[in-house]
């Protein structure tokens, strides 16, 4: 299965020429995960940073710029995971308008607890397990 979320380009994403300046793609990224987390796999970044020591950094990103995106465009992002171990988790973002890809990143993130690398918390991996099973 694969989590989306549209994201509309916006003046503030934009270099001069009116594309996106290529580091917004990341703050975009980030979005997708921070909504993934608290639609799916049941924790918001807010329950995770306020209410405990949770979180999940990004521990490496890989990204591969397609095609621009300009002022207006309404970019879909669609992230799906690729494998969830002890403490860590792999996924891909694509971002495409219609039929042409602007965007892919590779992401792995560490489910951290109090600063260090935990096993991931049993509701969490429980949903993102069967969210994963479901593409099928």
């Amino acid at each position: 299965m694969i989590y989306e979320r549209v994201i509309q380009i916006e003046f503030n994403h934009c270099d001069p020429a009116g594309i996106v300046f290529y580091p917004r793609y990341f703050e975009m990224t980030n979005s997708v995960v921070e909504n993934f987390f608290a639609d799916v796999a049941g924790r918001s970044f807010a329950r995770m940073h306020l209410e405990g020591k949770g979180g999940v950094p990004t521990v490496r990103l890989e990204a591969n710029f397609l095609a621009p995106s300009r002022l207006g465009d309404k970019v879909i992002f669609g992230l799906e995971l690729k494998r969830i171990g002890g403490s860590s988790l792999s996924l891909t973002i694509t971002g495409w308008m219609g039929d042409q890809v602007r965007m892919t990143a590779d992401l792995t993130l560490v489910w951290v607890d109090d600063m260090r690398a935990a096993p991931w918390p049993e509701d969490m991996r429980r949903r993102m397990e069967d969210f994963m099973e479901a593409k099928a």
